[in-house]
């Protein structure tokens, strides 16, 4: 038990800021992370790890929260994800409203794309995963998914026109 408390505190960070960017609903973020780590958990003895252990919790926490946004659109609940700030810099209240406005604007942005472009940007961005390492935890060509990264920033970039550097 110990070794998993080690692992959750080193990747809980990253796999916060997959799930919050990949999720419409802010208050399922932890929700997401704790299902992943007791499926995680739960196949301890039975678990072949092929490449790194950052990559694959950050699949696992994408593809949860993928189902979970699925489901919730079936169901009618959509909402955005509340923007909120980490920054605690409370000496320039400007400098962090503009950070809260700047990651609303993004996180609506991100919640418009496809699915399976989202996954793509926000793993290899926020994760820092490489392209072959999501083509391997997915299942998908390489190819496909430069493709979709390279649709989903297209499309960021329309969507946002020139409110955010990206």
């Amino acid at each position: 038990m110990d070794a998993l408390r080690r692992i959750y505190e080193k990747y809980k960070p990253d796999l916060i800021s997959v799930a919050k960017a990949m999720l419409n609903d802010a208050a399922a973020v932890e929700d997401v992370l704790h299902d992943v780590f007791v499926r995680f958990a739960s196949r301890a003895g039975r678990f072949r790890l092929n490449g790194s252990l950052k990559g694959y919790l950050a699949i696992c926490v994408a593809n949860h929260a993928r189902n979970l946004n699925r489901g919730n659109r079936r169901n009618g609940h959509e909402t955005l994800i509340a923007a909120k700030t980490e920054s605690s810099d409370r000496s320039e209240p400007s400098r962090t409203a503009d950070s809260i406005e700047r990651r609303r604007i993004v996180t609506r942005a991100l919640a418009q794309l496809p699915q399976e472009q989202r996954q793509v940007v926000v793993l290899h961005m926020l994760s820092s995963m490489r392209f072959r390492q999501i083509a391997q935890q997915t299942g998908e060509s390489v190819n496909t998914i430069q493709s979709r990264y390279r649709y989903g920033l297209a499309k960021l970039q329309s969507l946002l026109n020139g409110e955010v550097d990206l």
